[in-house]
């Protein structure tokens, strides 16, 4: 069970880190078309910059952010301090890992909740941004996959954990 568990958390990882990749790589050609119409703005010949670029890199980005989460959470790439992991027991530093990982999970599903609770906000406002006229929840929703995914991801590193301090090899 715990094999096809970690399966899962890898596919999961991997998919939202491989699909923000994707959205940067898209974005990156968008900004490029869009500087290079800009470019093209003098020789007046009906080509310009993309209207709401801003808006849409901003979505992108934070939507990248949330995908490239359970990648970091999965494969223990998170900022720590390690000052005295040497100087500590084993076993203790394996009680501290289960500690930060539950406290990664709880963090995970805070956030996750409260970026839920602020796309329902701006879904029943219905505002849009300034430029480009899109709707903000989308940009919320684009969050939230990556969110959901932080959190099941950190719920199995929990579980890794947990497996870790009670002696199981992964």
């Amino acid at each position: 069970m715990y094999r096809l568990l970690s399966n899962v958390a890898d596919l999961v990882a991997r998919g939202l880190a491989l699909a923000g990749g994707t959205v940067l790589v898209a974005l990156i050609a968008l900004t490029c078309v869009s500087i290079a119409g800009r470019a093209l703005v003098p020789l007046d010949i009906g080509i310009g910059p993309i209207r709401g670029i801003y808006d849409m890199t901003e979505i992108g980005m934070a939507a990248a952010v949330f995908a490239f989460l359970p990648w970091a959470q999965l494969r223990e790439l998170h900022a720590r301090v390690d000052l005295a992991q040497r100087t500590i027991p084993v076993r203790m530093n394996l009680a501290l890992d289960l500690l930060f990982n539950i406290a990664m999970a709880l963090v995970a599903a805070v956030g996750t909740w409260r970026l839920y609770l602020g796309m329902l906000d701006k879904l029943s406002y219905g505002e849009t941004t300034l430029i480009a006229q899109i709707p903000v929840w989308h940009g919320f929703a684009a969050g939230l996959v990556g969110a959901a995914g932080f959190v099941l991801v950190s719920l199995f590193c929990v579980l890794r954990a947990s497996r870790r301090l009670a002696g199981f090899e992964d």
